[in-house]
């Protein structure tokens, strides 16, 4: 395959475009598939400047919208810079900025949340409309219309092959070399959809390149641009403590038998908590030598393949820093055998997941006393981020593991509550619940066990006795509760600004 860097790259075989030139050939109302999986891979410089077309159509008294669709979240040139624009009139499935977010939450932009694993055969069969453009991040594309991504593969695939019409990002900080890190697949539709022939994470069953008609493809826009990848916090005590809380409740599974010996595939979300699981799963001497069956890289999984504690990992998305991705860049022959990114729907794919025996580790923003865990929604209402891949993994998983502080807002927020203001996983998919207090167990239990088990080993101290007093007074039945109060302690926050200190008496 030439690539853009090589002598031989024909550059006259498809119009060279500025931003602005891009831009200018998408029209109001129309639907655009974006690449991305978080800021890795995203789309960067020709959003930008839809964002300011959009701006300078508004000030003209013109409408100025378009529907946006990617693999997950994206970077703020992607999502940020469309929300404050004002220019995204539907938004699915999965997002993370503060400025779209902001949108949503005010009823300016419809999003509407999907699980990842769903999206790509729902564009290819219709369900979200014609798409008119893919617009996607690219290191390397030849005359005859094969695409070599960059960081990230999500549902770019799709997105090309069902446009109308191709926009494509080549983006020159992204190395060449990058090809044969992809492994495209996509599977057929029901009813001639066939098993995913995948035994092992590193299975290759695919192509390194996504191939369509060149003639689909309407410019190239050229840049030399990092991911826009947010640093993670530094660890910190709670963080350690959870990360601590789940490499020991593993080492346990091992020694128990519960877990083979050789363990088994992990997937771990995204953030602050998933890297220090995985920096814990690494220190512990009892949890050998793993592999990754995940959605994102991320920087503690490049840190733990350089220091041989995971062999193989495979996902649909490096998700690093500049500073960890220059260093893979430096190093990537020793990484070519041990990564691999496939599309969203294949990393998240619930046969393979179950056939794997993946063990899956997932944030929750609350827990309830039996078990069932929002992810989505703040008090209920407000969107933080949405479902993404953690309810593929958690309904098909092994064992599905969820973690979160016991507490939030400096105390003011028990993360344990006696019912989820809103509800992604039911207690029927939820086997683990891990905060920096301990670790509550409720496989082969019932409600009344369950609560008391997540009280006693996860809620905080300060909320400990007020869990136990609700419990006590809740009403009779199977899964005991009480409807008059179950919502107490999410009231008492909205008007007083802190949980503590309910009487659940009156």
């Amino acid at each position: 395959m030439t690539t853009p860097t090589d002598p031989s790259f024909p550059r006259t075989s498809f119009p060279v475009l500025t931003p602005d030139e891009a831009a200018a050939l998408i029209t109001h109302g129309q639907t655009i598939g974006f690449s991305g999986f978080t800021a890795a891979g995203a789309a960067k410089v020709t959003p930008k400047a839809l964002a300011a077309r959009a701006r300078a159509e508004h000030a003209a008294g013109r409408p100025f919208k378009v529907a946006v669709v990617t693999g997950a979240s994206t970077g703020d040139s992607l999502d940020g810079e469309l929300a404050r624009a004002d220019a995204i009139s539907w938004r699915t499935p999965y997002q993370s900025n503060k400025s779209l977010r902001e949108s949503i939450n005010a009823g300016k932009t419809r999003f509407f949340d999907m699980h990842l694993s769903h999206l790509a055969q729902q564009v290819r069969c219709g369900f979200l409309g014609q798409f008119d453009w893919a617009v996607v991040e690219a290191c390397g594309v030849t005359p005859d219309g094969q695409i070599a991504l960059t960081t990230s593969v999500g549902a770019s695939p799709t997105f090309l092959r069902c446009a109308k019409k191709v926009i494509i990002e080549l983006n020159h900080f992204h190395s060449p070399r990058l090809l044969g890190f992809h492994d495209i697949y996509e599977p057929l539709d029901p009813p001639r959809r066939q098993p995913i022939p995948i035994l092992r994470p590193s299975d290759r069953i695919g192509q390194p390149v996504v191939k369509i008609d060149p003639a689909k493809i309407a410019g190239v826009v050229e840049s030399n641009l990092p991911d826009e990848v947010s640093g993670f916090d530094p660890a910190d005590a709670v963080t350690n403590r959870i990360g601590q809380n789940v490499a020991e409740f593993l080492a346990n599974e091992i020694t128990s038998g519960r877990v083979p010996r050789e363990f088994l595939p992990l997937q771990s979300g995204v953030g602050n908590i998933a890297n220090a699981v995985l920096g814990a799963l690494g220190a512990n001497p009892d949890i050998p030598t793993f592999e990754m069956y995940s959605e994102v890289i991320q920087d503690s999984v490049i840190d733990l393949i350089s220091a041989g504690k995971i062999r193989f990992a495979t996902g649909t998305s490096l998700t690093v820093g500049k500073e960890k991705l220059t260093a893979f860049y430096d190093n990537l022959e020793f990484f070519r055998p041990r990564i691999l990114l496939r599309p969203q729907e294949i990393t998240n794919n619930p046969e393979v997941i179950r056939r794997l025996g993946i063990i899956t580790v997932n944030t929750a923003i609350e827990v309830d006393l039996f078990g069932n865990v929002n992810s989505t929604h703040v008090m209920g209402c407000s969107l933080m981020n949405g479902i993404g891949g953690s309810g593929d993994f958690t309904r098909n998983a092994y064992i599905s593991i969820f973690t979160c502080p016991s507490s939030a807002k400096g105390g003011k927020i028990s993360t344990i509550v006696p019912l989820v203001s809103h509800a992604d996983h039911s207690e029927h998919s939820v086997q683990i619940v891990v905060t920096e207090q301990g670790v509550a167990d409720l496989r082969g239990k019932d409600p009344n066990e369950r609560a008391k088990l997540i009280i006693d080993h996860c809620a905080h101290p300060d909320y400990r006795d007020s869990l136990h007093h609700y419990f006590e007074m809740a009403k009779g039945g199977h899964t005991p509760q009480t409807l008059s109060t179950v919502f107490r302690m999410h009231e008492r926050y909205m008007q007083k600004g802190d949980m503590r200190g309910i009487d659940w008496s009156t």
